[in-house]
């Protein structure tokens, strides 16, 4: 089975996937834990390329970049694991690069379906997870500001969160949009809730769907 979660960073992602790891060890399903980018000595130095340079990247390059960076981790590490019957859990997946590098970087969303495609190798979720949050309350939380506009230092930032509150509004409407087109993949939860409530809804949702 293959898990995603997705959200604004910020949404409490990376909380549900530990507490979700935790929970299927409990029932004896052997489950792995990746990011995007990520995941592989390649896609790391990837990750590092996009989120820690200084260096502008056009919003083309960043798709490709992104890509490459799944394709490594999808075909030497995600497939394999799937293979072998391994519960797999992604810390985003290309609905981050249909939210982000589409309507966040406004690339055209047909060339975007293109380029998923190749570099999933066609693999889809099973089921994914939007934690849903609104950018300004992400964006306190991540830097433990008190109002909006945020005043903070830019070089505490990484390149994908030093594009602004206005691109991460319509990265969350890019969200929005494709979950209005695809509502069966999707389980939406608000992550204003706490985590304990949002871990029980994640996992009644598994349960209910998949017998877990």
């Amino acid at each position: 089975m293959l898990i995603t979660f997705e959200g604004i960073d910020g949404a409490g992602k990376s909380t549900q996937i530990k507490k979700l790891t935790g929970y299927l060890s409990g029932r004896g399903i052997e489950s792995l834990s990746l990011r995007e980018p990520g995941g592989t000595e390649t896609a790391e130095k990837i990750r590092r390329l996009l989120l820690d340079s200084s260096d502008e990247i056009t919003p083309l390059g960043e798709l490709l970049l992104f890509s490459a960076s799944r394709a490594e981790l999808v075909q030497r590490i995600i497939i394999p694991a799937l293979a072998e019957g391994k519960t797999v859990i992604l810390d985003r997946f290309f609905d981050s690069t249909t939210a982000y590098q589409g309507y966040g970087r406004g690339l055209d969303l047909e060339m975007l379906r293109s380029v998923i495609a190749i570099s999933t190798c066609g693999l889809q979720p099973d089921i994914t997870f939007f934690l849903d949050l609104d950018p300004e309350t992400a964006l306190k939380r991540k830097f433990s500001e008190k109002s909006i506009p945020i005043a903070f230092d830019p070089n505490e930032l990484d390149r994908m969160e030093r594009s602004g509150l206005d691109f991460y509004r319509k990265v969350r409407s890019g969200y929005i949009e494709t979950i209005r087109h695809e509502t069966g993949r999707f389980a939406c939860i608000d992550a204003l809730e706490a985590p304990d409530e949002i871990h029980r809804r994640i996992t009644g949702v598994l349960e209910n769907r998949f017998n877990l």
